[in-house]
Parts: structure tokens; sequence; C-alpha cells
């Protein structure tokens, strides 16, 4: 008699895809939590108390590593580890290296909650973690790698589907970037300094910087569009051939850019040129790729007014097509004179990140998680409505406050009178902008509520399920 364990189908390893889920809505509501209370700290100064860890200097590094890299990160995970195993029709090459990268990910955010409010920082955008836990996610990172190719390497189909191109190139550069900027002489188990010095330094930072947005918050996540936008649509993408010239021409272009960052500063005139054209360039693939995942709703645009999954998905898509517009425009130097340090800047990054890594994470979440508990949908639909409607109006009030705030201070910070003096001395322009800090307040709290019904919806549909298990297809090896 046969035994059971010769008979049972292979199934897919989506445990830790469950996991990195699961911990990603908690991780995306903590961290806009914690932006909600730096924003109104903005409007309201006194707010902190004169408590240290909880001054804006130490919430705010606090904010963007929750939001990016617990919340993103743990969203890349989870949709990569999905993705990778539906697209190549095998299970997670090594499981438990899977497993140790959710335990290992999750020490990291655990180790950034309690560093960074503490003060404990090496002062680098998004790279502010001290050595010890630097060192933790390499570890972690490799260890993604391993899993991730390894999966490819043993595929049952010859294809490799573009999704997992750009999931990828996200793992590679990621690895490289965060080893080459965090390279760092340690003094104690708390200090180090950087490696490098000066213009060096600045340089080697925001390479590091704009190609964290580039590959962590950009290539990543068209991966999960390219897969999880036709599956929930019912449509195959609109032009593959499009997919790997978006791939390629993005992939090479983005390395480039990060010197716009650092425009009127001590870097040489001709590096900032080359960010200025690289980012000019940009343009032309990132549009590609907004328009391939758009038209992949052709023939399928009334289902956009039942299914709020799909608008999650494809109003992501506009900002994302949105802000990798204004991003290239805001590197062109005439530009960037006005922008530089003010407010437009920070409404520039949150179109991108709630408009686009925000709300195309929570759409791949509504399609993931009531796959991976036995359910054919979430607990409710009508919240995920509710959801979308109230995370795009907190978007719009946010970015819309924040452009309005920051060509006001770039054009009060250059006015002059006639004999060369200012117009405005630096503490009017803080004061006309006091209105629009309440306002991107306003759009916050809307946007962390949507994340709080989300949040219900999530533990009602994980109540109500079971974990389940799904059957991997039966291919021919050489298919």
């Amino acid at each position: 008699m046969a035994s059971s364990s010769v008979t049972a189908a292979p199934v897919y390893s989506d445990t830790v895809v469950r996991g990195f889920a699961l911990v990603a809505v908690l991780y995306g509501i903590v961290g806009m939590l914690v932006g909600v209370i730096i924003a109104a700290e903005l409007a309201w100064p006194d707010l902190s108390m004169g408590i240290p860890w909880l001054s804006y200097g130490r919430l705010r590094p606090l904010h963007t590593n929750a939001v990016i890299f617990a919340f993103g990160g743990s969203v890349l995970f989870a949709t990569s580890y999905h993705v990778v195993q539906r697209t190549c029709q095998t299970r997670l090459f090594m499981p438990a290296l899977a497993m140790f990268t959710f335990i290992g990910w999750n020490l990291v955010v655990v180790a950034a909650v309690i560093s960074l409010p503490l003060g404990f920082t090496q002062g680098k955008e998004y790279a502010e973690l001290e050595w010890p836990i630097d060192l933790l996610i390499a570890v972690v990172w490799v260890s993604y790698a391993i899993v991730f190719f390894g999966t490819v390497g043993t595929r049952k189909i010859r294809h490799i589907y573009v999704a997992n191109w750009f999931f990828g190139a996200f793992i590679i550069a990621v690895a490289l970037l965060h080893i080459v900027n965090s390279a760092a002489i340690p003094v104690s188990l708390t200090k180090s300094y950087s490696a490098y010095a000066g213009v060096q330094d600045a340089m080697v930072q925001w390479w590091y910087g704009h190609n964290a947005v580039g590959f962590f918050l950009t290539a990543g996540f068209l991966g999960i569009m390219y897969y999880y936008i036709p599956k929930q649509a019912g449509r195959p993408v609109y032009s593959y051939r499009l997919s790997i010239v978006h791939f390629w021409a993005l992939i090479f272009t983005y390395m480039w850019a990060g010197p716009h960052h650092l425009h009127y500063t001590a870097l040489p005139d001709w590096a900032q040129s080359v960010g200025m054209i690289f980012s000019l360039v940009l343009l032309a693939p990132s549009w590609g790729g907004m328009i391939n995942g758009i038209m992949t709703l052709s023939g399928a645009w009334h289902k956009l007014r039942d299914d709020p999954i799909l608008k999650f998905l494809i109003v992501s898509l506009s900002f994302y097509g949105m802000s990798t517009f204004e991003g290239p425009m805001m590197s062109i130097k005439t530009v960037n004179a006005l922008s530089h340090y003010t407010d437009w800047t920070v409404g520039h990054v949150h179109s991108g990140a709630l408009g686009w890594v925000g709300l195309i994470s929570m759409g791949a979440l509504y399609h993931l998680i009531p796959k991976m508990y036995g359910r054919e949908k979430m607990y409710s639909t009508r919240a995920i409505e509710l959801h979308f409607w109230i995370a795009t109006i907190g978007i719009v009030l946010y970015i819309a406050a924040m452009w309005i705030a920051g060509v006001m201070q770039g054009l009060m910070w250059r006015a002059v009178n006639p004999d060369g003096t200012l117009v405005y001395s630096f503490v009017e322009s803080v004061k006309a902008t006091y209105p629009f800090y309440v306002i991107r307040l306003g759009g916050g709290l809307l946007y962390l509520g949507g994340m709080l019904i989300m949040g219900w919806n999530v533990v009602m549909t994980v109540l109500g399920g079971k974990a389940a298990t799904a059957p991997i297809p039966m291919v021919l090896a050489h298919a």
C-alpha cells in the first residue's frame, strides 16, 4: 500500500510569506503612527515635552526606517517569496534559511525601534542604524539572496518571469548599496564613523540614498506590479516586450542619478550635471512601466468599478507616474534652486512613498492575505473600499499642502529688496508654513486611519480562515 507521503502533492512553502505579510500590516500602522506624531511636532514643537527620545530628531529616522524597511521591506519579502514560487513552480530554496530571514529582519526592526529613539545613529539618510545592526542586515540580506536565487535556479519551467528580474535586481543592488555605504570604523558598540570623509562621504551617501529609492522603493515594487496587477485583473501584461525594455533601461539609468541630491554643494559641477542628465533620462523607462501597468487593464476597465483592490493597484501607478515626472523636473538645476531644502521635496517623497509604495503594497496584501488563509477574499470588501478613499484623500491633502508650502518657502527665501537685503526673515517663512503643516497632519491622520481599517480587516480575515497549503502544479522538467 502506497504511503500518503508518496501520493501527497508537493506544496509551496508559504509559512514565511504569511509571517511577513502580517508583520507588514503591523509595521505599517506603527511607522505611520510615528509619522503622524512627528508631523504634529512640526506644527506644535512643545508636544515632545522636552523628552529627548520623543524629540523630532530622534523620531524622524524611526519613522523613515519603520515605513521603508519594516513595512516596505516586509511587503517585499512576502511578495517576492510568494511570486518566485508561483512563477518558478517550485518550493522555496532552503525554507529554513527563509525563516531565518524572517527572524533576522524582525530583530533588525526591534533593534531600530530601541536604538534610534536613544540617539544611536550614524546620521546618514536611510542608513542611520549603527554598525552591529548593519552587520545583521548584511547577513539577512545575503541569506535572502541565497533563498531567492536558489529558488530561481531550481525552477521547474525554463522562462524567468519579468517580476523575478525586478526582484533579483533589487536584491543585488540593495546588497551592494548597503555594504559600500555602511562601511564604517567602530569606536564602541554604539558608535562608529564613516569610512569616507567630506564630499566623498556625501557622494557615496546619495549614491546609496537615491538608489534606496530606485531599487528598494521602485524596482522591488515594480516586481509586485508585474505580478499582482495581471493576477487581480485576470489579464496578461499589456506588453511583455515593453516590460523587458523597462527593466534594462531602468536598472542601467537609476544608478547614476544620485548626485542630483547635491546640487549647489561642494560636489564638482560636472558630477551634479551627470546626475541631472541621468535623472531626466529616467523619465522614459519610468513612464514606460507605468503605461504598461495601466494598459494591462485594456478590455477590463469595468472591473475598476467593483474591485477596490484594483483601485489600489492602478491608482498607485498614477502616483508612480506623477512622482517619476516630478523627480526629473526637480533635478534640473534651475528648478532645484527653488525647491532644494523646502517642503516641496517632502511632498515629492511622500507622493512616491504614500501614493506609489503604500497603495501598491496595500493592494498586493489585500490580494495575498486571503489566499494564504484559504479564503476567496478579505473579510470586508466595503472596508477595502473605505480604506482606498480615506488613503487617497489623505495623500492628496498631504502632498498638496507640501507642494504649496515648498514653492512658497523657495520664493520667500530668495526674495530680495532693491538694495540686496532679504525681503523676509527665515522665521516669517516658518510662520507662513504653519497652516500647511496642520493640513499635512490631517492628511497623515487620514492615511493612518486607513491603515487601522486594514489592520481590523486583516485580523478578521485571519480569524475566519486557517493557514492554507497550495499545491505545486505538476509540469514537465524541460517545459
